[in-house]
């Protein structure tokens, strides 16, 4: 079996230095595109066999050393009564975002198999295709990200509604992230008992805050889900991979988390970024996404550079510092993945 990714996240030896890319299911593909001219992307996510063919499609493309699902962080927000849906040239909305204590004290209990389960069977279903080719990533958003989406009804540049709320009144915001930091853990949980592997939380809207701020709101969050889903196992749990953007400027905070693998985007060095972490956590990235449109002499060189970085450290995963860009030429991913995989120090 290929378990270098398992072994990866637990800093043990690997043959070879494992990769799988973020967004490696999406629409620099042309096998995605034409499954896309034929649903909606909330319908992909939601027909299991569809999710489960798109999810496969890098790796039978590509040989990735590990597939994650193809799901979204949004929709688990269901579950809690938010109504959701994707709209062209907007991205997601909320249409009856969290507007004041009283929405928080009407959320819905979340239950993963009645709210996710179509991912649920999209997961089974990989398991049995991908048998023992590579690791399986379940994921979800991280709680702050959850609830910045949830607050402000879609997407966002200051997060004014958010920090508002966070600011002002702590114990409704307490409240929510308590909330959401349950629902976290369950559906990660739901996730390895459908088949995952190994488990990622996003917070890809965390770098907007300050250091002491972060700390203050959203680190407890964190780790309540961390802890939570640690608990639901006898003896070693899966491992769990934490990944933000633009937060370079808190890691040794990062570490604090409890998180046994630790994303880097691409604005920090590999080394520097571990340095800081501490090499008794594992490490996953962290090429710029938009170097894979550049010519392969440059991407090889800026390859080479991050695993000579990585120097041979058991716990490296190589990945892009955030998800593969639309319009990135194919070959050059599979060329990525082949260099990576035969790299050697």
């Amino acid at each position: 079996m290929n378990d270098s990714i398992l072994k990866a996240a637990r800093r043990r030896p690997t043959t070879h230095t494992p990769i799988w890319l973020m967004r490696q299911a999406g629409r620099y593909m042309s096998v995605y595109r034409a499954v896309r001219e034929r649903h909606g992307f909330l319908q992909m996510v939601k027909a299991p066999e569809v999710a489960a063919e798109v999810t496969m499609q890098p790796i039978e493309a590509f040989g990735m050393d590990a597939a994650i699902i193809f799901a979204d962080i949004l929709p688990p927000l269901e579950g809690l009564g938010l109504r959701l849906t994707f709209e062209k040239g907007e991205g997601p909305v909320i249409h009856n975002p969290i507007s004041s204590p009283a929405d928080i004290e009407a959320l819905q209990p979340y239950n993963a198999e009645e709210t996710s389960g179509y991912t649920l069977e999209a997961l089974r279903i990989v398991k049995r295709e991908l048998g023992d080719r590579g690791a399986l990533y379940g994921f979800s958003g991280a709680p702050f990200t959850l609830a910045s989406y949830a607050i402000e009804g879609g997407g966002s540049r200051e997060y004014r509604r958010t920090k508002r709320l966070m600011y002002s009144d702590p114990t409704a915001w307490h409240a929510l992230m308590t909330r959401l930091s349950d629902m976290v853990a369950e559906y990660l949980v739901a996730q390895i008992h459908a088949g995952a592997d190994i488990v990622q939380i996003f917070d890809s809207w965390a770098g907007a805050l300050a250091p002491n701020d972060y700390r203050e709101y959203v680190l407890p969050h964190v780790q309540h889900a961390i802890t939570r889903f640690r608990a639901a196992f006898e003896g070693e749990a899966p491992p769990v991979v934490y990944f933000g953007t633009d937060m370079n400027g808190m890691l040794p905070l990062l570490r604090e988390t409890g998180a046994d693998v630790l994303g880097l985007d691409w604005r920090i060095n590999l080394d520097d970024g571990w340095a800081q972490y501490g090499h008794d956590v594992a490490i996953q990235g962290n090429l710029d996404p938009m170097l894979l449109h550049g010519p392969w002499p440059m991407i090889e060189r800026r390859a080479r550079e991050i695993l000579e970085r990585a120097g041979g450290r058991p716990g490296h995963i190589f990945n892009v510092g955030h998800g593969i860009l639309t319009e990135t030429p194919e070959d050059n991913v599979r060329r990525l993945v082949e260099f990576v995989q035969g790299y050697r120090p």
